[in-house]
């Protein structure tokens, strides 16, 4: 199978010849700095990412992130924190928001041959309609937002929205993704920051909009969002969301309990992070707890977040011969 195939049979919870090996969320760049220093070659830096994943035998996954703030694709976040009270300031502000990303989608045209051999797999990241309105007006204010001034947050997903959909537009003359995911962060280690209300009015209405365009170009939707996703993923599925990531171990999520629970949600992630600098044995146990889970189907085993500076170079090579090693049939 190619990678793409290997991908999409996975998710579709079909056999395949092995599982992915593929790092989601990569690695710090503090991580990167140390690994300098422990002999991984001072050529790669910390935003060649996907040199880097070749370099470690890992497989070819490349990400496009759409910033709604900057024109570029780099896999990268540009925040603007805090700057937007009300809707005056919003519309000040909106004619440097939504950039023209026609010329970096024109340049990922070599990706899209890559992908159609089955040789890459392509993914790409949009802004999702938590994150955004957090992103510019910052926690605190949005969470009043929501019950002070719903124009204004209903506004900003529109226009977000508007947004997406013009990029998927463009990107289907271009380079078609294999799947997207949707940067929220809406939920932290005791579960989602917002209401199952607040979600059905504010956020799941844009993702009914979003996810059918997504569907009619074959692109599987992931929400990405840390902490403990339990209690969002009926939300997430009931809006058309087909999987989450990273579900990180040490905000308790348990995936065989969401595997039981929602047996169609696809799953990315859920190795523990905390235990790759523990030596091969915790590591071990740490894959052998995820074995059943992957032959469930619907699941891609990768670190829970970024591999974080605490891991040294020769921990994370063991971590790389398990993986290689559980990944086979």
């Amino acid at each position: 199978m190619n990678h793409v195939e290997r991908f999409r049979a996975v998710m579709a919870f079909q056999p395949v010849d092995r599982w992915p090996r593929w790092e989601w969320a990569m690695w710090w760049d503090q991580t990167i700095d140390r690994w300098h220093g422990e002999g991984l070659p001072p050529e790669l830096k910390f935003h060649q990412v996907f040199e880097i994943a070749q370099h470690f035998g890992l497989d070819p996954y490349q990400q496009f992130w759409f910033s709604t703030t900057d024109p570029t694709i780099e896999a990268t976040q540009h925040h603007v924190e805090g700057i937007v009270a009300n809707m005056d300031d919003y519309l000040r502000l909106r004619p440097q928001l939504f950039p023209d990303h026609g010329p970096a989608i024109e340049a990922m045209r070599p990706w899209a041959a890559r992908q159609q051999r089955g040789a890459a797999v392509v993914w790409c990241t949009f802004e999702g309609f938590f994150w955004f309105a957090r992103t510019l007006m910052g926690f605190n204010q949005l969470m009043l937002a929501f019950y002070d001034q719903p124009e204004l947050i209903h506004r900003i997903n529109q226009d977000l929205l508007d947004f997406n959909v013009r990029l998927l537009a463009h990107l289907s003359r271009a380079c078609v993704p294999t799947f997207l995911t949707l940067a929220e962060d809406m939920s932290y280690n005791h579960g989602p920051m917002i209401s199952k209300k607040v979600f059905d009015g504010f956020v799941a209405p844009y993702y009914r909009q979003l996810v059918p365009r997504l569907s009619e170009l074959d692109i599987l939707p992931f929400v990405d969002t840390d902490g403990d996703v339990t209690l969002l993923v009926p939300w997430l599925e009931e809006a058309g969301v087909a999987g989450v990531l990273p579900l990180e171990r040490q905000a308790g999520v348990d995936g065989a309990t969401l595997r039981q629970r929602f047996p169609k949600v696809r799953l990315v992630g859920h190795f523990d992070k905390m235990t790759m600098n523990q030596g091969e044995a915790a590591m071990r146990r740490e894959f052998e707890r995820l074995v059943p889970l992957m032959r469930s189907g619907g699941f891609i085993p990768s670190v829970d977040h970024q591999t974080p500076p605490g891991v040294s170079l020769d921990q994370y090579r063991c971590y790389l011969r398990l993986l290689k090693e559980y990944t086979e049939p």
